[in-house]
């Protein structure tokens, strides 16, 4: 990879390799994932024990080394094998592209046909370098290797993609058999297949339809083919879904968002994690949405970088709006260019039309807040503390509150106030020095001509 940073945590379409495999994982149900550590160790788990932490209930997550990188086999043998019980599946760190019903699919063909042990193979175009898969009467004969393999050989399309399925037992019985007499004096998982065909077992391989499983990921080059995959497949769906993608080919949403029907997005738009987007809704170019939910017949125009909102239903956000986590946007509400928001309630039919900051504010319904507004929160005690606003209230341009500061409801702040006391119900507040008109003076500052 040329890269300082272990493959596995190489991100596709926004998830870690290694965590987008995982997760699939937990939906296909599995009872526990073991993952075998070798290169940068240290940063993977301090990726996946989170991880394992938040889904303990569903999928048991436990984290082995690999002493030395001794080959798949020895990989393998490094979890902890005795005391595997059931099916097992052997994935690669590095395969990102098989989903879960890739893995619904191979268990369920491996439990019909009552296999001992399995490989998952594809056909693909151009097999490169993959070991080939070797029939005899449509049962798996051998995997050869391509270094190992006769030209009659390499003309074989069905390619082993590295993923086995085996029974527990099989495993234990057959995997310390696997001797390292090769050039490398390394231990290959594939050999099991030769021992146990040779133990009279029931192998074979399965032909899956999706070559995508066997896309593994070894240069950026294709670390970059990989994501570019994930995004086609997202979009799509989305488009089967009656979404509608101005051009599919520039519009980059994550596999963990949606977007409902009847909604339009523009080109050069990112839509990242957990985001749920409603129908009717527009999102015009060069969007950034992270872990957002946006509600039904939202407008975000042009530019505007939302994360972690909630934006409720026919609210109109930018252009160029900013909106930081834990912000949320009333229904109707409509936050103008240049417009940035931190941890702010923001009332229905409100507005904000430009260039304003608001900050750790609860600003009521029906509030017009002027060109120039400033929410100031954080103190020289280094705490921040809130702004809020009532309902129907008038705030006039470069007006600044000082928090803490409570403005009752049908106020109006005058143009140019710096607001530092509370403002009760109905009240008029000025809060600037009285301007004075100087005679004459304005002489004294121009230059003189030469």
């Amino acid at each position: 990879m040329k890269s300082p940073l272990p493959k596995v945590l190489h991100p596709v379409a926004g998830q870690p390799m290694i965590l987008r495999i995982l997760s699939n994982c937990l939906f296909a149900e599995f009872d526990e994932a073991r993952v075998v550590l070798g290169h940068g160790s240290q940063l993977v788990k301090t990726l996946i024990e989170p991880f394992a932490s938040s889904v303990e209930k569903q999928i048991k997550i436990h984290l082995h080394q690999q002493a030395n990188q001794l080959g798949t086999a020895d990989a393998v043998k490094s979890a902890d094998i005795e005391t595997l019980e059931g099916d097992v599946v052997i994935l690669n760190g590095d395969h990102p592209l098989i989903t879960t019903a890739d893995l619904k699919n191979f268990i369920s063909d491996f439990r019909e046909q009552k296999l001992d042990v399995a490989v998952v193979s594809v056909e693909l175009k151009d097999p490169k370098q993959f070991g080939r898969i070797v029939r005899q009467n449509g049962k798996l004969k051998t995997i050869v290797e391509f270094k190992d393999a006769s030209q009659d050989t390499l003309k074989i399309k069905e390619v082993s993609t590295g993923i086995y399925i085996v029974k527990s037992d099989i495993l234990k019985k057959y995997l310390p058999k696997i001797k390292n007499d090769n050039a490398n004096k390394e231990y290959y998982l594939p050999d099991l297949i030769s021992l146990a065909l040779d133990g009279g077992k029931s192998v074979q391989a399965l032909l899956s339809s999706n070559t995508h499983v066997a896309h593994g990921v070894n240069t950026q080059e294709e670390l970059a083919e990989a994501t570019s995959l994930v995004y086609k497949a997202k979009n799509k769906q989305l488009l089967s879904q009656g979404v509608i993608l101005i051009d599919p080919r520039s519009t980059y949403i994550e596999d963990t968002a949606s977007v409902g029907a009847g909604s339009v997005v523009y080109p050069n738009v990112f839509i990242r994690g957990k985001t749920a987007i409603g129908p009717f809704c527009v999102i015009e170019p060069n969007v950034f949405i992270s872990d957002c939910i946006i509600e039904d017949g939202v407008q975000v125009k042009a530019g505007s970088y939302l994360e972690h909102s909630v934006i409720k239903s026919l609210a109109k956000v930018g252009p160029y709006a900013r909106l930081r986590p834990d912000t949320v946007i009333g229904k109707n509400a409509h936050v103008g260019n240049f417009v940035e928001m931190k941890k702010v309630n923001f009332g229905a039919h409100s507005k904000a039309g430009h260039l304003t900051y608001l900050g750790d504010a609860d600003i009521g319904e029906d509030v017009n807040i002027g060109c120039g507004t400033i929410t100031c929160n954080y103190a020289a005690d280094k705490k921040k503390y809130k702004t809020k606003i009532g309902d129907r209230v008038f705030v006039g341009s470069d007006s600044q509150f000082v928090a803490p500061v409570e403005i009752g409801s049908d106020v109006i702040i005058a143009s140019g106030s710096t607001i530092t006391k509370n403002v009760p119900t109905g009240d008029l507040a000025i809060a600037r020095a009285r301007q004075e008109n100087k005679a004459g003076m304005a002489a004294k500052f121009k230059k003189k001509e030469l």
